[in-house]
């Protein structure tokens, strides 16, 4: 809801209390906005007689800011900082609009990212910003117009649109596969095992799937699949990973297969957008044009 505009001070004098809050000083706001000392002053003390309260805590040596305008001046730095990042998108794309989307490191760069090139070639005039979000969040609360999300249908108030379904395998270096007396899936849980921060029970899942229940060993924690592959085909341990992210490992062989298992699914990707807010142009166009490609890349 569209806040009265008598509660919205002069840009210019919000730019003089973010920059005060930063600088703690007068002199050092006046250099960073051009102004001079007393016209930084004169826009403080607009600003108080605007908001009709005290902001400042004033004695002969300086000036110091209440511990509600301090709370305020940061609420200030965050407003300028949207409104900087919107004037900055409109000057680089002022003929079309903007989708921000939210994305998995892996798969934005090895499943979304050479796809993109199609999309823009298409719609030039939709400027595509990308961000990386790797668990589920409150859309009314992030300046996202869509994001892609891996599992189930488990984020709430989205819509779905699914991309992809997920296969993966057990693997480890040669070195160190050589270390398992047999092909049994039990003996794998022998082995130093790496795990994903955003997948703490994957090793849980898979076995399950295979109808074994363990309780896998601590191992090494990574944040992103890549240097989880990078440490797997280094030896430090055996890990579950999409198939689609190391198929050049499986080729040349520095990743091996470990057991007897197929490769199972545990989950898929969707590309999601909040279910009740208007339909916007940019997201739309996005949306038929990935349904172009769902579920076409299963490995």
């Amino acid at each position: 809801m569209p806040q009265p505009k008598r509660f919205l001070p002069p840009i210019s004098a919000l730019r003089a209390l973010e920059s005060f809050e930063r600088t703690k000083n007068v002199s050092e706001t006046g250099r960073e906005l051009g102004l001079s000392q007393s016209a930084v002053s004169r826009q403080l003390k607009v600003l108080e007689e605007y908001l009709d309260c005290d902001l400042f805590v004033r004695d002969r040596k300086k000036i110091l800011l209440t511990p509600a305008a301090q709370t305020y001046s940061e609420e200030v730095r965050t407003a300028l900082d949207v409104i900087g990042a919107a004037s900055l998108r409109l000057k680089v794309n002022p003929t079309g609009g903007q989708l921000n989307l939210a994305i998995l490191p892996a798969f934005g760069v090895r499943w979304l990212a050479p796809k993109l090139p199609g999309f823009v070639a298409a719609h030039p005039e939709v400027t595509i910003n990308l961000s990386t979000r790797v668990i589920p969040f409150d859309f009314a609360n992030e300046p996202f117009h869509g994001a892609v999300h891996f599992g189930a249908k488990d984020w709430p108030d989205v819509q779905y649109l699914k991309l992809m379904t997920e296969t993966v395998v057990a693997v480890a270096s040669p070195a160190l596969s050589e270390n398992l007396p047999s092909s049994d899936v039990m003996d794998i849980f022998e082995l130093p095992l790496l795990h994903l921060e955003t997948r703490p029970n994957a090793w849980e899942i898979w076995a399950d799937k295979l109808g074994f229940q363990v309780k896998p060993q601590q191992g090494m924690l990574f944040d992103q699949f890549a240097s989880m592959i990078q440490a797997a085909t280094n030896g430090l341990g055996a890990a579950v990973i999409p198939t689609y992210l190391i198929e050049r490992e499986l080729a040349e062989g520095s990743l091996v297969q470990l057991g007897n298992a197929d490769p199972l699914s545990i989950g898929s990707y969707y590309f999601v957008w909040p279910k009740n807010e208007a339909s916007y142009l940019p997201c739309e166009l996005f949306q038929n044009w990935l349904g172009t490609f769902s579920d076409q890349y299963v490995v």
